[in-house]
């Protein structure tokens, strides 16, 4: 089985190694176009696996085709720009008076227009060179990504640590074992809430929020006042929208998010040569539970284990007041034929409301990315709930192109 990680010179990747090195893989190929970067993490990944007493053969190539050719999966945690275009999308929102965030508002959708083209050139060198490999996402922002990938018929599933974080908070919480609990997650990637938390049958969430109420708050960075009386655990990315304007004070007075990984990305690459797992640091780059999530995920689509996981997956008539081409993040059946959602139950109109909100916008962005043009990226900045007026989406567009104009052909 070879099973090749797009964006394998990200310092996180030592994170998916750890996970991967539990799988009978024969071949990893790690692929980025840094090959500084690439030598340093790849020689790191190598000696993981051999300090796990793993068979298989690590190695690094800044070549597409060499990547993909032959991979069971390929895995993507690619970012356009780097840090630097990230710490772009953290800082021009701020000028116009909205949060500066990598998938949320005006950043997220430069992220997209950026992404969603690179991605679409991987996918179809893997479709030619590995026909029915699986492509797993990781890249942000899932939702449109993926859509994106399904859209032009690649054998594609979204993946977040949203969900598998919460169901491990919980059952902590709870006193069980993370298996044990499952969550009633629901909604777009990056704007969801866990509505229940099952346990033998039985919704501990009321429970949760009783008794642990300070913790789960700590978690979302939102009041628990606002969690105990819609009475669900919302994540932490609906801050950006519940609590806007703080976060936004917040924003303006310290570094950005992409700043603090720069500083953070320069000691841990400084510690990999010398390193034959991943250091206690690595835990501040984000990303908790990305690695068991995606080895549970390619477990059970490589060996049709039919099991429940929280993916990004096709609507399908899932979420009844949104298209059956929009993406949704819910439980759904993994087998080797891919991911099936769920029934869910009803989704209250508070949630609903936004949901649909958001995923209008993602359709006018994924519109954006795929036909270029500053009137569709206009139209996507008019379309989202934190944007909403004329002459805000006007400047912002002017701003977005401007900063992204390296990355968008069209703007040049």
């Amino acid at each position: 089985m070879k099973i090749t990680v797009i964006g394998g010179g990200s310092t996180y990747t030592p994170e998916l190694v750890e996970g991967l090195a539990a799988l009978p893989i024969g071949e990893l190929v790690l692929m980025d176009p840094d090959a500084g970067r690439l030598e340093v993490v790849g020689s790191m990944a190598r000696r993981m696996f051999a300090g796990a007493g793993h068979p298989g053969w690590v190695r690094w190539t800044t070549d597409l085709d060499d990547a993909v050719d032959g991979a069971t999966a390929v895995l993507l945690q690619l970012r356009v720009g780097g840090q630097r275009a990230r710490h772009r999308d953290e800082t021009w929102p701020l000028e116009c008076g909205l949060v500066g965030q990598e998938t949320t508002g005006p950043g997220g959708l430069a992220k997209a227009l950026r992404t969603v083209p690179a991605v679409l050139r991987i996918a179809e060198r893997a479709r030619a060179l590995a026909p029915g490999a699986w492509i797993v996402d990781f890249t942000n922002p899932v939702g449109i990504v993926t859509r994106a990938l399904l859209d032009a018929g690649h054998r594609a599933v979204g993946l977040c640590n949203v969900a598998i974080g919460f169901q491990r908070l919980f059952a902590g919480l709870y006193g069980c074992a993370p298996g044990e609990l499952a969550v009633d997650h629901v909604g777009l990637n990056h704007l969801t809430w866990e509505r229940a938390a099952w346990v033998g049958g039985v919704d501990v969430l009321p429970a949760l929020l009783a008794e642990h109420g300070p913790a789960l708050a700590a978690e979302t960075e939102l009041p628990l006042e606002l969690m105990r009386g819609l009475g669900v655990v919302p994540s932490y990315y609906l801050r950006f929208f519940y609590a806007h304007d703080q976060v936004l004070a917040e924003q303006i007075d310290r570094p950005t998010r992409a700043e603090e990984v720069m500083a953070l990305e320069e000691k841990l690459l400084a510690m990999y040569p010398g390193l034959d797992a991943k250091p206690a640091l690595l835990e501040e780059r984000g990303g908790a539970h990305y690695s068991t999530a995606a080895v549970g995920l390619l477990e059970s689509l490589l060996g049709d284990r039919g099991d429940t996981q929280v993916v990004n997956v096709r609507n399908d008539g899932t979420l009844p007041f949104l298209a059956d081409s929009a993406v949704i993040e819910v439980p759904s059946r993994i087998t080797a034929a891919g991911p099936v959602p769920l029934p869910v139950r009803p989704v209250e109109p508070l949630f609903a409301g936004l949901v649909g909100h958001v995923s209008a916008y993602e359709e006018l962005a994924l519109d954006a990315a795929l036909r270029g043009g500053r009137a569709r990226v206009e139209a996507a900045l008019l379309a989202h709930p934190l944007v909403g007026r004329y002459d805000l989406a006007r400047g912002l567009a002017d701003r977005l192109v401007a900063a992204n104009h390296a990355y968008l052909p069209w703007a040049a």
